[in-house]
């Protein structure tokens, strides 16, 4: 599994479909770049001043992302984005 360093986040995209108003359904792929994911693994946090900054994020979170933010990693078949916790913009409850 990847293990994210610092205040990193690795995270995998939720895929949406859409229906248009005439019914057609819109594959992921087709529409505008989802915005929410999935955490999938989370960092230790970022050392500032010697004290380790505690990581708002954990494993299973539904967050919402910047759009264009982070590193695409293809891993295992799988493809993942890595961003820093600051690229995180909310968690959806």
């Amino acid at each position: 599994m990847l293990k994210p360093l610092s205040d990193r986040v690795v995270i995998k995209m939720i895929e949406n479909e859409e229906t248009t108003k005439s019914g057609i359904i819109l594959a992921g792929n087709a529409q505008e770049k989802p915005q929410f994911a999935e955490v999938v693994e989370v960092g230790p946090g970022l050392e500032v001043d010697g004290k380790l900054e505690k990581m708002l994020v954990k494993k299973g979170d539904k967050v919402v992302v910047n759009k264009y933010s982070g590193t695409e990693v293809k891993y295992e078949g799988e493809d993942y984005i890595i961003v820093k916790q600051s690229d995180i913009l909310a968690v959806v409850e």
